[in-house]
């Protein structure tokens, strides 16, 4: 027997799908002016002191072999630089360059002027919006971290807080 399908979810499904996949989409062209496939780009942007390779693994979803062919990239760019952890040298913590985070900052800076025209509705119903998908996201966040290395996820903050 087939469950009914409530229309309202279906196109539900669809905004947000297609919601995600414009503001990727910008995000991959913004990445790919500076010669960044996107889980490079995802790093950088997302890079605001210095992490371990174990936590840039964690944050991306990947096995620590992958990340290091993203950091590797990076590197060979002068993006980032990987330095020893000041407590336990055993670590290697990637640390951005001064070029690292002038294409970190550029790409921040168009993402956000896309986002706001993108989300260009009165500031109540802007935070009703967050406040909402904040919420379905919070619910919906245990036992979901099947993700691929470099994917986009929801949670991702661009460094800044969550709200």
């Amino acid at each position: 027997m087939s469950a009914q399908v409530d229309p309202i979810l279906e196109e539900l499904i669809g905004l947000v799908f297609g919601a995600a996949g414009h503001l990727s989409a910008d995000f991959n062209a913004a990445g790919a002016e500076h010669g960044l496939p996107h889980a490079q780009a995802l790093l950088l942007v997302n890079l605001v002191e210095p992490m371990p390779m174990r936590a840039i693994a964690d944050s991306l979803s990947c096995e620590p072999s992958n990340v290091t062919g993203i950091v590797d990239g990076l590197e060979r760019r002068g993006l980032v630089v990987r330095q020893a952890d000041p407590a336990d040298r055993r670590v290697k913590q990637v640390v951005l360059t001064v070029d690292g985070k002038r294409t970190r900052d550029l790409l921040r800076a168009r993402g956000y002027a896309h986002a706001e025209k993108f989300f260009d509705v009165p500031g109540e119903v802007r935070v009703q919006l967050r406040d909402i998908l904040a919420g379905l996201l919070a619910g919906a966040a245990d036992g979901v971290t099947d993700h691929h290395c470099g994917e986009p996820r929801a949670q991702k903050s661009w460094g800044r807080a969550a709200h």
